[in-house]
């Protein structure tokens, strides 16, 4: 059987693969998505076809929504010709749960997927038909941290955005995706200017403020420039037309395993494999392998209605300080920084699976401190998901998760843009807090300071490994150049530039008095081969602390 088979006709071949089916007929929601669509998104990876595309579905099935998602990719040409096309736009999710059972979903609620670049002309033409459409409520994102950098680690804008702020405010002069979805409103704005939610649920905190802080930074360097007005501005900024609601989003969701391409194959479905798309190198899948556990908690701000997103399961719908909390509390505290202390010191001690850390008696202790110990005393608790009962799922079922089959390598990519929220949202509570200290931390700073030991690209046992990309990585290692393993010399003079920079701690370790016991630390993770090892078993004998649950 395959994916594009007509599930309506032929659904005894998915009852067979227990493959559940949608209760739509997907020709009607593209036929109502081409005349009024509602929904558009941008970024096609993992993520969204397990979640978005799920809730979508859901809906779809319900009869609480008609119209299906736009997807749209700015990048991606591969994951559009090679995936959605060539799977007639639907992908199958599998749910892997902890008792080693599966469940299988066709999803199919991806009405459109476009490749918005002017090498496309008619997709362009399309999304700006859709985003003219009175009918649009929603423009929901999954482009990672980095897709909303705008300037270098100095404070300059990119040189791409630099361009884009001198250009005529034309689609296909664009180059940046924040100025893409600026030229985009902006051409909503003379359509009509009716209202519209755009809402970030990338994993980071304040995602929302920080996506209209970009768009607004390049929409007032176009009124600068006389290419847009003063009523723009306004439509952007004010709230009344446009919002940036903030999100909390989490469903872990690895790379597609070829272990399950395998089985699914082998169960008869064609197309199962993993592969490498044409021209790109992109590895894609037409499924993708999550977990049962999941949310979506979206501040209740939408100018032009909503589907009944509170009908689907998993979404969470509340006022802005509550899901500001609940942001903080999983990004800052619950689960981010726990995936990142995990990433970095699994890169470092060799593993190649999260499951198999949290069985590492040293790095659960680890977590267990960062989380329990130094986090959850800053924590507010939002009220629709208790801390403390999250972050227990979190360790020991979701991370615990044998069938999760999720990398250390995959977790530490571009984590010079998830540090500073991860770490440095909780580093700020600390410092502003009146009954706190924050020289009092300790495994936040060692895990920093191993972060710096992991650019140096030598694991524990003296063996060069490959680092995950990172924007920042050839800025920290050429910072870094001068360290080697086995240095005994003091190490601030090497680290100070790097710790003092505010745009990725979102604080100065310098200034805060912090970046002492961090460079400390690194010393004793470069001393030789097992030093990583030796200095977190020390760390953990000296300064754990017993842990309430």
């Amino acid at each position: 059987m395959k994916l594009t088979d007509n599930y309506l006709t032929h659904s005894e071949l998915f009852a067979q693969q227990a493959i559940t089916i949608p209760k739509y007929d997907t020709s009607l929601v593209r036929q109502n998505t081409l005349d009024n669509p509602e929904w558009v998104h941008f970024g096609g990876g993992n993520l969204y076809r397990c979640f978005h595309a799920q809730v979508a579905q859901e809906l779809l099935n319900s009869g609480d929504m008609t119209a299906g998602i736009v997807l749209v990719e700015t990048f991606g040409k591969d994951m559009i010709d090679d995936l959605y096309h060539r799977f007639d736009n639907r992908s199958l999710t599998v749910v892997m749960k902890a008792d080693g059972t599966f469940d299988r979903e066709l999803v199919a609620s991806t009405a459109e997927s476009l490749f918005a670049h002017a090498s496309r002309p008619a997709d362009v033409a399309r999304l700006r038909t859709v985003f003219q459409n009175p009918s649009l409520k929603l423009v929901t994102i999954t482009i990672t941290e980095k897709g909303y950098i705008i300037k270098d680690s100095s404070g300059k804008l990119l040189p791409k955005v630099a361009a884009d702020t001198q250009a005529v405010v034309k689609f296909e002069n664009m180059q940046h995706t924040m100025s893409q979805l600026a030229c985009l409103l902006y051409e909503r704005f003379i359509g009509g200017a009716a209202p519209l939610a755009v809402v970030s649920t990338d994993n980071f905190s304040h995602n929302g403020d920080r996506l209209k802080a970009a768009i607004l930074e390049i929409a007032d360097s176009w009124l600068i420039a006389g290419y847009v007005t003063q009523a723009f501005i306004e439509y952007v900024s004010l709230g009344d037309k446009v919002s940036f609601p903030l999100s909390m989003i989490d469903r872990i969701t690895p790379q597609p395993n070829q272990e399950i391409g395998e089985e699914l194959a082998d169960a008869g479905i064609d197309d199962m494999l993993p592969f490498i798309s044409t021209t790109q190198g992109m590895r894609l899948s037409a499924f993708v392998n999550t977990e049962a556990v999941h949310y979506l908690a979206i501040e209740d701000d939408f100018p032009n209605g909503r589907p009944a997103l509170d009908k689907a399961s998993g979404v969470l719908l509340s006022n802005r300080d509550t899901i500001n909390k609940a942001d903080l509390m999983k990004v800052c505290t619950c689960l981010n920084p726990l995936h990142t202390t995990l990433a970095i010191f699994g890169c470092l001690l060799g593993f190649d699976r999260i499951y198999k850390e949290v069985n590492d008696k040293d790095l659960l202790s680890l977590i267990e401190q960062i989380g329990f110990v130094e986090g959850l005393p800053v924590v507010e608790n939002p009220g629709i998901i208790d801390p403390v009962t999250f972050m227990n799922e979190v360790i020991y079922q979701r991370f615990a998760n044998p069938n999760i089959p999720d990398t250390p390598q995959r977790i530490a990519a571009d984590t010079s843009q998830k540090i500073g929220i991860r770490f440095g949202e909780t580093l700020k509570a600390y410092v502003l807090a009146p009954d706190k200290e924050v020289q009092a931390l300790t495994f936040i700073p060692l895990t920093i300071a191993a972060w710096c030991r992991y650019l140096l690209a030598v694991d524990d046992q003296g063996r060069p490994f490959v680092v995950s990309s990172d924007p920042l990585l050839d800025e920290l290692q050429s910072q870094l150049s001068s360290v080697a393993l086995g240095d005994q010399v003091d190490m601030w003079p090497v680290l100070a530039p790097i710790l003092s920079n505010k745009r990725i701690f979102g604080v100065d370790l310098v200034e805060i008095g912090l970046s002492d016991k961090i460079s400390g630390f690194f010393a004793q993770l470069i001393k030789g081969p097992g030093s990583v090892r030796r200095a977190l078993k020390e760390t953990l004998a000296s300064h754990a602390k017993v842990i309430e649950k």
